[in-house]
């Protein structure tokens, strides 16, 4: 199994490690990452890897069987011009790319907050995100939403997490807002991610990814239009102000 470097912090952006196994698709097993996995709508990590030797350029993260993590180099990198079996390696983050991530996702945990509906899909991107909900008509007061929205970032709110046993979940199955994914269980235990404090929590679920450490770190929001996905379903997709300004979008 892989050390995951990001869940226990987040904001590291160097690591050593050493290298495992090479894969039939042309990725890297290491025994320690601080690259996120794609996974539960957040897309992998990316950056650079130096060795003794070399250095290359990882455009994407993946899981792989028995809970370890590869790393996807750029195209055209044959095995002996990779770091070989066995090498020490440094980790470089895209941190920029994997920050913009962290905000967006924290971002969709709030929009969920003030969109109190159940969640039937979502994915993250470094400029925008959006969630799925089911919600058979869209709401006509989107510039509401968007107020509230940003209200709560602006609050500074801490993000924090713990963890719950699989027994723990399937007592309090109101944690769970997604209706199409159940978070993974069967290791023991599952991450939950808490928004606030005290009596000044907003949100409490389970989730596996990467997080802002205060609300305030995200920015202002702009909320795109609503999109009808299916009978019952509304797509509301949310843009990093910053980002969209820098875009022209």
């Amino acid at each position: 199994m892989t050390e995951m470097l990001f869940r226990t912090d987040a904001y590291l952006r160097q690591a050593e490690g050493k290298v495992l196994a090479h894969t039939p698709e042309g990725g890297l097993i290491i025994d320690r990452s601080i690259f996120y996995p794609h996974g539960g709508g957040q897309p992998g990590d990316s950056g650079r890897l130096a060795w003794d030797g070399g250095e290359v350029v990882i455009l994407d993260t993946r899981k792989a069987e028995g809970g370890r993590i590869m790393l996807m180099p750029e195209a055209g990198h044959a095995p002996r011009v990779l770091p070989p079996v066995g090498a020490q390696i440094r980790q470089d983050l895209d941190w920029d790319r994997r920050h913009r991530h962290m905000r967006v996702h924290t971002a969709l945990h709030l929009l969920s907050v003030v969109v109190p509906l159940p969640v039937t899909g979502g994915s993250v991107s470094a400029d925008k995100g959006r969630l799925d909900f089911d919600m058979p008509e869209a709401p006509d007061d989107r510039d509401d939403l968007a107020a509230e929205l940003n209200a709560l970032i602006a609050r500074d709110l801490p993000v924090t997490e713990e963890w719950i046993t699989d027994e723990e979940l399937e007592a309090n199955p109101g944690l769970v807002k997604t209706m199409s994914v159940m978070p993974p269980m069967g290791s023991g235990r599952i991450r939950l991610v808490r928004i606030g404090q005290g009596a000044e929590q907003v949100d409490l679920q389970p989730c596996g990814g990467t997080h802002v450490a205060r609300t305030g770190e995200i920015g202002r929001v702009t909320l795109g239009k609503f999109e009808k996905k299916g009978r019952q379903n509304r797509r509301i997709t949310l843009l990093l102000e910053d980002q969209a300004l820098t875009q022209g979008a």
